[in-house]
């Protein structure tokens, strides 16, 4: 659930007297095209027009402008985190949301924090327009999640613990189960004893190496003929044995518990003192140099290396030994402020193994399964649906997940390995599942003798071993395998297949704005664009040509592709807005996306706003903007929703007057997507699906049970109406197979 949120002349210097709203203007007025209603046509009406004077505007440079990316993310995870405070979500949603909450964390410190070290440990002061130091950076990540760690334990100590008990899913302690000793000690000595393996320290015996997420039980022990104590470390072996051990009907001891309860086995003869737990997190992050001759077995090196980084955080019982506590900080080598002191269980990411219990439909969400989309759906016969008939008859956008990835993506690679025109399909791979057709269809597509060409990004963070075996599957059946470029990541979302038709060929396109994931895209929220548009299918093609050819990637026809030629076509757009707006002409920018960090785009932003461009933002994730500062934002709104499903589609409008212009694809507005990837951002033109990407972001906008807005202070507050919910809306939608049919206009009036 990684990842994670980043040039015209200032606008207020002309003089204009305008007006200002009144204090009757609502804050959301009522968004039509809802329910399969048309939109409104209008463009919205400006706001607030600035007021120009001679002077000077504000310095857009100014650090209190921005939000630190880093602080900027812990409140994206702290949004997470209210959701399982929230007692009006169902049970197992909760526990789950407490789950990807320390899952996410990890993934931070993994990456996020072990750079911040590493620029520490280096000396380079590399701060961003916010401002602040890396010191001070990780001083505030330190704070922030002390706190939330206390929510964290307290919500599933005090919560969802007991609720669950409730429900018959009691997690207990071994004093606490009605289990009798000798069913524990069985249970021990049967399942767990064969796989621990106890590590002293001392006398001669160094500190063990500990793995990167690992729980381990440190164990003080005095030996009752010697006049000294030691120590000793046992793993939790969670990796090969649940964490949580079912000992009756419904009943779970941690694996930890039933592993201290018989230390005396593991350590005979031997007093044991005291024990606690702690868990280690290292540094994953990785570069692979471009001068490597083989970036395969580089990146394969790299992920041996990974085990053995460095230590960015230890997390230990509150309750520890004092003693031990310094200890684990010398053998660790680690300072005060890497260490976490947490109450209760720890890790718990592992309540995933509670959520795949059976049954409990009770305390769940009633389970979605996404619907075909009609341009897929098969008539009255047997047969499925002719998806290059469909795709011929005009541009087709999906909706994941509301709408079916198996139906729509893994069907068109399907029909085009069986059909004998098929001359070629090319994909893109960032991040795959292993439940997928997609890669098994290109390797058929090989052993039929059709041209398979796969762009593997084998160093898409923690997806590297997936990626690797799928290249050396594909490259066994003699596919054209291409591992990137130098110093860039293919984080584009393109799948491109090649047909004969007459005395030519055809090209049949589909652009994402997600991974062609199987899991995923039923869990994330993402479009995926079906053309035969000859120009996107000739830049698609060239794409590829430069991709796995030699030469980075340059201007095309209409995609935009980074990181040559796609920052600036945006801040084009956004001038050309706001010389629309000064010139009369009703505007708005509306965008959607993961992040937005980029110093130079949220600069731009802020211009527009200056100039009196009404501006909605729906940002999951990190965002560095901040709104509603006087003279600077006050015309821009930002709302992140967070909920059932993943927000992460990226979408990008301009609206001036009659004009509409729509960009999708793989790109968030972070320097690390504008600089250092191969990404793609695609028009929409049909009007028609303008209208579903319009509606998608004013539900988005409108939601007001699983969304929050971001004050010029910094701060998210949540909606608590509970009126309005993006994804349940839509779900509506798409059982319906209503398809929205409103013109790409602008919001009206808020």
């Amino acid at each position: 659930m990684s990842e994670k949120v980043a040039t015209a002349a200032d606008a207020a210097q002309n003089g204009e007297s305008v007006d200002t709203p009144t204090a009757e203007t609502p804050e959301h007025a009522p968004v039509s095209g809802l329910k399969g209603e048309p939109a409104s046509v209008d463009v919205a009406e400006p706001r607030v027009k600035a007021k120009r004077t001679a002077a000077a505007g504000p310095n857009l440079s100014d650090p209190r402008l921005f939000a630190n990316r880093e602080l900027s993310w812990l409140d994206f995870n702290d949004r997470v985190l209210q959701l399982a405070e929230d007692d009006l979500l169902p049970l197992f949603e909760r526990m789950k949301f407490l789950a990807i909450f320390a899952t996410n964390l990890d993934e931070f410190f993994m990456v996020r924090v072990a750079g911040l070290h590493d620029q520490l440990a280096a000396q380079i002061d590399a701060r961003g327009p916010d401002g602040l130091s890396v010191a001070e950076t990780l001083e505030g990540i330190a704070e922030r999640v002390r706190a939330h760690d206390k929510r964290h334990a307290r919500a599933f100590s005090e919560d969802i613990r007991p609720a669950l008990a409730e429900h018959g899913i009691r997690i207990v302690t071994c004093d606490e189960s009605q289990a009798s000793p000798q069913a524990l000690a069985d249970i021990f000595h049967e399942q767990i004893f064969p796989v621990l393996t106890p590590l002293a320290v001392g006398h001669g015996r160094s500190f063990p190496y500990i793995s990167n997420l690992s729980l381990s039980l440190a164990v003080r022990l005095r030996d009752p003929d010697a006049d000294h104590d030691v120590f000793a470390r046992v793993k939790v072996p969670k990796e090969v044995l649940p964490r949580f051990v079912e000992v009756g009907e419904g009943t779970f001891i941690p694996l930890e518990d039933i592993i201290a309860r018989h230390l005396d086995v593991l350590f005979p003869s031997m007093e044991i003192i005291s024990h606690d737990l702690f868990r280690v997190t290292r540094d994953a992050d990785f570069t692979v140099s471009d001068e490597a001759d083989d970036l395969l077995q580089a990146v394969e090196d790299e992920l041996r290396r990974r085990r053995f980084g460095e230590v960015v955080r230890l997390e230990v019982d509150a309750g520890i030994d004092p003693e031990l506590r310094s200890h684990l900080i010398e053998w660790l080598e680690v300072d005060e402020r890497e260490v976490f002191d947490v109450e209760g269980l720890l890790d718990l990411s592992d309540l995933w193994q509670i959520d795949g219990l059976k049954g409990h439909s009770d305390v769940r969400l009633a389970p979605w399964t996404p619907v075909t989309h009609p341009a897929f759906s098969a008539d009255d016969s047997d047969e499925p649906a002719d998806v290059f008939a469909a795709m011929r008859a005009g541009d087709i956008l999906v909706h994941f997940p509301y709408q079916s990835f198996a139906n729509s993506v893994e069907r068109f690679v399907k029909q085009a390995v069986a059909d004998p025109n098929v001359l070629a399909i090319k994909l893109t791979v960032y991040r795959t599942s292993d439940d997928s057709s997609l890669v098994p269809s290109l390797i058929e597509a090989a052993e039929k003798g059709k041209q398979a060409v796969c762009l593997v990004e084998l160093k898409a963070r923690f997806d590297e071993r997936r990626n690797i075996r799928w290249s050396r599957a594909l490259e066994e059946v003699g596919a054209h395998v291409v591992h990137g470029i130098p110093g860039l990541k293919a984080h584009a979302k393109i799948l491109l297949v090649v047909r004969r038709e007459g005395r030519g060929v055809r090209h049949y396109v589909m652009i994402g704005t997600g991974n062609f994931h199987a899991k995923n895209a039923r869990l994330y929220e993402d479009f995926g664009l079906f053309t035969v548009d000859p120009d996107i299918g000739d830049d698609v093609a060239n794409l590829f040509n430069t991709l796995t050819g030699y030469g980075r990637p340059r201007r095309m026809r209409k995609v935009l592709v980074a990181p040559s030629w796609l920052r600036e076509p945006l801040l084009a757009e956004i001038d050309k807005t706001i010389a629309a707006h000064e010139a009369g002409v009703p505007t708005r920018i509306a965008m959607k996306m993961n992040s937005l960090v980029d110093a130079s785009c949220i600069k731009a932003l802020y211009r527009a706003s200056q100039a009196g461009v009404p501006i909605d933002l729906n940002v999951r994730g990190i965002c560095c903007l901040i709104p509603g500062i006087p003279g600077v934002s006050e015309n821009i709104r930002v709302v992140s929703v967070v909920g059932r499903f993943l927000e992460h589609s990226r979408i990008y409008s301009f609206h001036r007057g009659d004009e509409h212009r729509y960009y999708i694809g793989s790109a968030d507005l972070m320097p690390r997507n504008l600089d250092t990837r191969v990404e793609l951002l695609t028009p929409v033109e049909n009007p028609e699906l303008q209208g579903e990407l319009f509606d998608t972001i004013e539900r988005c906008l409108a939601d007001d049970t699983f969304a929050w807005t971001l004050d010029s202070d910094g701060d998210w507050a949540r909606r608590w109406e509970r009126t309005r919910s993006v994804h349940s809306e839509l779900m509506e939608k798409a059982l319906t197979h209503t398809m929205a049919t409103a013109p790409a206009g602008a919001s009206k009036e808020r």
